[in-house]
């Protein structure tokens, strides 16, 4: 790759703060202005969502966008903001067709479900409420008939916690319990961090790339994939958090077009507005992270409804994880049991 490329990659890189790879395609495609080598994307709406399917099929793709080579499916969907109900139902059943599709087929494979995160911090909170909402059923099929288990197949699901609360790494928790009973795929849940304010609580991603727990706030883990575990990992996540200086920058490029746009503020045009304007997108977030850095730090911020928030989007995810693994229950059957 040619050299300026790389310079321009290590710099736009730190800038984008996602955990999305929508949210990274859709930066490094503006700034480039044209189309990504090794990078394939098809979008659908639904009635009340917008599905992106993205692809990332060559190391310059990873490279550009700063992720794993693999496909990564967005669910937009703003009226979960709302507590729509049939917004929900609606999310739930795109995802149960898109886990469909990842997930090993047959009657008798088998699941682990990996609910990440601290619950005694809510915004953090995501995988371990989806897990207390799962159908679990491994026991089921160890200790009860068979006509009990109709329509079901063989899930576990574990809330390891964090290394602060265990003082053992989440990886390390979880490839033993793999090594143990042997699933056929593992679905791990946690809460990401979004560039786009309006994505928190609304936007579900899935990948087939595995996760970094922590790797949106800054703590990077052991990475669990199918390269650290031999075994398929479908990662599920929801933006919760979004970082200040994110904000800080959103706010000053609407506040900019503002007033550009307004003769009546015309006067509040000034210099600095002007300069600010003429930056390239990526200068401007390294100016706003060089000069409020030093008083923010890694300054995390979350909507004050976040205990809502979380557990609205729990029960979807465990709708649609109920649904894609339980083949034979109707989905309205497994939503129920979710609330």
């Amino acid at each position: 790759m040619p050299k300026e490329e790389n310079i321009y990659r290590s710099f736009i890189t730190p800038s984008i703060r996602t955990d999305l790879a929508l949210e990274a395609h859709e930066v490094v495609k503006e700034r480039r202005a044209q189309e990504l080598p090794g990078v394939k994307s098809e979008t659908h709406r639904t009635e009340n969502a917008v599905v992106t399917r993205m692809q990332i099929t060559s190391a310059e793709g990873e490279n550009l966008l700063g992720k794993a080579r693999g496909n990564y499916i967005t669910i937009e969907a703003p009226n979960l903001k709302k507590r729509s109900k049939v917004a929900q139902e609606e999310v739930s059943r795109l995802m149960v067709e898109e886990l469909e599709n990842l997930l090993p087929p047959g009657d008798k494979a088998t699941f682990l479900v990996v609910g990440l995160g601290n619950w005694n911090a809510t915004p953090d909170a995501l995988g371990p409420q989806v897990v207390d909402k799962l159908l679990v059923t491994r026991h089921l099929f160890e200790h009860a008939p068979p006509e009990l288990t109709g329509g079901m197949r063989p899930l576990s699901a574990l809330a390891p916690g964090v290394l602060g609360l265990t003082g053992i790494e989440t990886g390390d928790i979880i490839k033993g319990v793999v090594d143990k009973i042997h699933p056929d795929a593992v679905i791990v849940i946690d809460a990401l961090a979004a560039r786009n304010t309006e994505r928190i609580s609304s936007t579900i991603q899935i990948a087939d790339t595995g996760i970094n727990p922590g790797a949106g706030v800054g703590n990077k883990r052991m990475t669990i994939s199918k390269e650290t575990l031999g075994i398929p990992v479908i990662a599920i996540g929801v933006p919760t958090v979004v970082h200040a200086l994110t904000i800080i920058n959103n706010a000053l490029t609407i506040i900019g077009g503002e007033l550009a746009g307004n003769p009546e503020r015309a006067r509040l045009n000034t210099d600095f507005n002007r300069t600010l304007q003429r930056l390239a997108e990526e200068e401007k977030d390294r100016l706003i992270a060089e000069t409020l850095s030093p008083t923010l730090g890694e300054l995390i911020v979350t909507p004050k409804e976040i205990d809502v928030i979380i557990e609205d989007v729990s029960q979807v995810i465990a709708g649609g994880i109920n649904g894609a693994v339980h083949t034979g229950i109707a989905l309205e059957e497994l939503f129920t049991y979710t609330n």
